[in-house]
């Protein structure tokens, strides 16, 4: 744990808690997605959030959006649940549904906006890691399954070590949901639940009183 949680080496990244892939009033669940999941985790982030602040460990809020020239044919042909139409019905960008879901970034913190399931995949995201002179990146956020590990997998790929937070990640597929856990133990770095890395960083100020 003291490579992938040292806090002066690490950043927390929350991805896509947002209004299409966590409310009940969003695209995920109006496509017939049982948002239930992604809205349990909120607890767990914020915990996170908390801990992360006292330590001055840097937080980053990926942010999906979407719009007329992000889209291409192959990301529109994607497969999809039924209900979906057009990519633009997914956080849209400026849309209520691009808006956070029940958490806000604050001053200091980093919002990095992404189009597609990596939030390495077009974005400043490594830039910005590399500059706080970050190692390793702790992973939340929606879909497990889908962006953070794809998120994961690019970090690990970057030569940054990986944690998922199991207990502060959500997917609409339980069997995928947990079997991404696997694939990170296997292949791409740690999963870890919420209380150890809390118990972690709290043995590390306890040591420094």
């Amino acid at each position: 744990m003291n490579q992938h949680l040292n806090p002066n080496e690490s950043a927390l990244i929350l991805v896509d808690i947002q209004n299409d892939f966590c409310h009940e009033e969003g695209a995920c669940s109006k496509m017939g997605r049982d948002v239930s999941g992604a809205q349990a985790i909120i607890p767990q982030v914020e915990l996170l959030m908390e801990n992360a602040r006292e330590l001055n460990i840097p937080i980053v809020f990926i942010q999906m959006t979407q719009n007329e020239y992000t889209i291409s044919d192959a990301w529109t042909n994607r497969p999809r649940p039924a209900g979906y139409k057009n990519p633009l019905d997914i956080c849209k960008k400026d849309s209520w549904g691009a808006e956070f879901y029940k958490i806000a970034p604050k001053e200091g913190d980093i919002i990095v906006e992404k189009h597609r399931y990596s939030a390495f995949i077009g974005t400043d995201l490594d830039m910005i890691l590399r500059n706080l002179n970050c190692k390793s990146i702790i992973l939340t956020g929606v879909a497990t399954n889908v962006c953070v590990e794809s998120t994961a997998r690019d970090g690990f790929m970057l030569d940054y070590h990986v944690a998922v937070v199991k207990d502060a990640s959500a997917g609409y597929v339980p069997a995928l949901h947990e079997a991404t856990f696997g694939n990170i133990e296997n292949n791409f770095g740690l999963a870890l639940e919420t209380n150890e890395i809390i118990n972690f960083w709290s043995t590390l100020k306890s040591a420094a009183v």
